[in-house]
């Protein structure tokens, strides 16, 4: 009698797997946006499979240049550590436009397929929805990113090990230069940086998506655009052009401390970057960037 109604009950009275009273509508919505948004992941792959490709070819002659650079230990290390870290630089800014195209589009695109009436039907609220549509950018696509990259340098490693040995060489050199277990912790520590700083991009584009008509890319870009030109043209100013650069690469800074002259470099700053008060003012905007969003899907219908 105290079994739950919406609970299946086999004959020795235990729940029959599979079947719970919470639907988890948060977790769905989550899973919604990666199964019609496949860019998150394919656009990241399709780049890592470019670098590989690059990288690859790269490597012609590659024992002959590592013997000329070993001698010097800094110059080994810049050569060794180059093309890793621009496979990185790489899938980290293709993970940011994918990003904020997929937030272009995250509300506008139903509103212009008109799905939004088939969504609104279900007993989904539209914080619930807002909230599955930012968690794209800010938690999935850094996991993604970080997945692929790591995968993609392990993959580097391995061919330059033995392409190496294969050469008479030893490969330590390449794992002592680049540790991989030690960078991919450096790696996801970078990425959680960059996704919390650039969260209130991420939250204006969603508001623009929900409340443009169309052409929803220059709605998002030209006011910013268009200020920074009044201010340059009336008072010879570039303030708040620099505020801009600030938001898109001030992240760093604050989370590293770049030592020229260490083979350490860069050492990790967290307690500086979380008290960096341009951190928290982004991260009240993207709140509140959000919930304009969240009601103005609440009164949006379909284009």
């Amino acid at each position: 009698m105290n079994t739950s109604s919406n609970a299946i009950v086999d004959s020795a009275g235990v729940s029959a797997p599979g079947y719970r009273a919470a639907t988890r509508p948060f977790y769905w919505s989550v899973c919604r946006e990666l199964w019609e948004n496949r860019s998150i992941y394919i656009a990241p792959l399709m780049v890592a499979i470019v670098v590989l490709f690059g990288f690859l070819v790269s490597t012609i002659g590659l024992p002959e240049r590592r013997r000329a650079v070993l001698l010097d230990p800094a110059k080994a290390r810049a050569a060794i550590e180059a093309p890793y870290d621009m496979a990185a630089i790489m899938l980290i800014l293709t993970a940011f436009i994918v990003g904020v195209f997929y937030c272009l589009d995250a509300l506008h695109g139903e509103r212009r397929d008109r799905s939004i009436l088939f969504w609104k039907s279900l007993p989904v609220s539209d914080a619930t929805t807002l909230l599955s549509k930012a968690m794209v950018p800010l938690v999935v696509l850094p996991l993604v990113t970080f997945a692929i990259i790591v995968a993609t340098q392990l993959v580097m490693l391995l061919w330059t090990s033995v392409l190496l040995i294969t050469h008479g060489m030893s490969p330590a050199s390449t794992w002592t230069y680049f540790p991989l277990f030690r960078n991919s912790f450096i790696l996801l520590y970078g990425l959680a940086a960059i996704a919390l700083w650039h969260a209130p991009i991420y939250g204006w584009v969603l508001l623009i998506s929900g409340w443009a008509r169309r052409a929803t890319f220059l709605w998002a870009v030209l006011p910013f655009l268009a200020i920074a030109f009044f201010e340059r043209i009336t008072f010879g100013t570039s303030h708040f052009a620099s505020m801009l650069k600030d938001r898109l690469m001030g992240f760093a800074p604050t989370a590293f401390a770049f030592k020229m002259h260490s083979v350490d470099c860069p050492q990790l700053t967290p307690g500086t970057y979380l008290s960096t008060p341009g951190l928290w003012l982004g991260l009240i905007f993207a709140a509140a960037f959000v919930a304009a969003a969240v009601r103005l899907r609440r009164y949006r219908g379909p284009l």
